[in-house]
C-alpha cells in the first residue's frame, strides 16, 4: 500500500506547465498524459473541499438531447457546489429543437447566455460541431456510441483511487463494447499507461474493428474473450461491467438475445486479487447482481460519486482556472 501511494505521488509530480486559457473537453483522444494527470490532481483537490465560489458568477448551460441521471445531476451540482448557476434543458422536447432548430442555432443561442455548455446528445460527432460553431467551451457529456470523455475522468480518478497508479494495469471491459462510449473512451485515455485489456462480449457486441487497430496503432496490448468466469477473470485488477443498451438496437429480438449474456455474482469474485474493484458506468439493468454490492470488490457507487470532482475539475479546466488557483482558492465553504 505504502508502494502503491509513492508511486501516486511521483506520477502526479508534473513537469509541464499547468493549462492557462479556456478549452473544450470534447475528444479524450486530444488530451496527453500531462493533461489527463492534471485533472486528477485537481479533482482531488475538489475531493477534499467540493464546496467553493470559485465559479461564482459564472453561468453553466446543461443541454441533454438524451435522457441522463448521474452525468446531469453531477455536471448540475458541480455547477452548483462552485458558486455557478445553471441553465438548460433535460428534454429537447421542451425547447426550440422542437420547431425544427438547428444545432448550430441552438449552441449559438444558448452561447449568448452561458460561460459554458455541457451537452449530451444522441449523434455521433455532435458535440465535436458544436465546439466549432460555438465562442464558448463545450463539455461533451457523452454523444451517441462514439465518446463520454467526463465519464473517462472520473474512471481515470477511480482506478487511480483505487489503485494507486494507472501504469500497467490488467482492466477487463465486459458486456456491450461495440456500442459503449464508455469503453471506446476509456481505452483511448489509457493509452499513456500501458495497459492490457482484456475484451469480453457476446460477438454481436464486439469490441468494434478501428478501437482493436487503435490499439494495435498505439502499442496497446488487448485479449479477446467469451467465457466469463471466476477463472478467467482471476488476473483483473479492474473488472469494468457495462450494460446492454436497448435504445442502441433497432432490432428488439437482437436485443433480447444478448441482454442477459453476462452477469457478475459474488461467487464469480471468489478469485479475484485483493487490489481488484468492479467498476460500471451505471445505470445497471441485470448485469451485476444487487449481491455484490456489499461486496469489497464492489466501487461502482464511489466511482459515480468521484464524477461531482472529477466535472469540478473539468468546469475549471474549461473556464481557465488553475490547479494552483485550486489549491489556493481562499473562497471554500467548509
Amino acid at each position: 500500500m505504502l508502494k502503491n501511494c509513492c508511486n501516486l505521488a511521483v506520477e502526479l509530480q508534473l513537469t509541464s506547465k499547468a493549462p492557462m486559457k479556456k478549452h473544450d473537453f470534447v475528444n479524450i483522444q486530444t488530451l496527453s498524459e500531462d493533461t489527463l494527470l492534471y485533472l486528477i490532481r485537481m479533482a482531488r483537490e475538489f475531493e477534499k473541499h467540493p464546496n467553493r465560489e470559485l465559479l461564482k458568477g459564472k453561468v453553466v448551460a446543461t443541454l441533454f438531447y438524451e435522457p441522463s441521471t448521474r452525468t446531469r445531476l453531477s455536471f448540475e451540482t458541480a455547477a452548483n457546489r462552485l458558486g455557478a448557476r445553471v441553465i438548460g434543458f433535460t428534454d429537447a422536447k421542451v425547447s426550440s429543437v422542437s420547431k425544427g432548430e438547428t444545432l448550430k442555432d441552438t449552441i449559438l443561442m444558448v452561447s449568448n447566455y452561458a460561460d459554458v455548455i455541457a451537452m449530451r446528445h444522441y449523434i455521433e460527432g455532435a458535440a465535436q460541431y458544436a465546439s466549432e460553431v460555438a465562442p464558448i467551451p463545450i463539455i461533451n457529456a457523452g454523444d451517441g456510441a462514439h465518446q463520454h470523455p467526463s465519464q473517462c475522468l472520473l474512471d481515470l480518478y477511480t482506478i487511480y483511487q483505487t489503485q494507486g497508479t494507472l501504469n500497467n494495469l490488467n482492466i477487463y471491459l465486459v458486456g456491450d463494447l461495440k456500442y459503449g462510449r464508455t469503453v471506446h473512451s476509456l481505452i483511448m485515455a489509457m493509452r499513456h499507461f500501458n495497459p492490457t485489456f482484456h475484451f469480453i462480449a457476446p460477438k454481436e457486441l464486439a469490441m468494434p474493428d478501428e478501437y482493436k487497430l487503435y490499439c494495435k496503432e498505439n502499442n496497446i496490448k488487448y485479449v479477446e474473450h467469451s467465457a466469463f468466469n471466476s477463472k478467467e477473470i482471476a488476473d483483473a485488477d479492474i473488472l469494468y461491467m457495462t450494460r446492454v443498451q436497448k435504445e442502441r438496437f433497432s432490432d428488439l429480438m437482437e436485443y433480447e438475445k444478448v441482454k442477459n449474456v453476462y452477469r457478475l455474482t459474488n461467487d464469480m469474485l471468489i478469485d479475484a486479487k485483493p487490489n481488484m474493484k468492479v467498476l460500471h458506468p451505471l445505470p445497471r439493468v441485470n448485469e451485476i447482481a444487487y449481491e455484490v454490492d456489499n461486496n469489497p470488490h464492489a466501487y461502482y457507487i464511489q466511482q459515480a460519486k468521484n464524477g461531482l470532482y472529477a466535472r469540478e475539475a473539468i468546469f475549471c479546466y474549461c473556464l481557465g482556472i488553475t490547479y494552483e488557483d485550486v489549491v489556493n482558492d481562499k473562497t471554500i465553504i467548509e
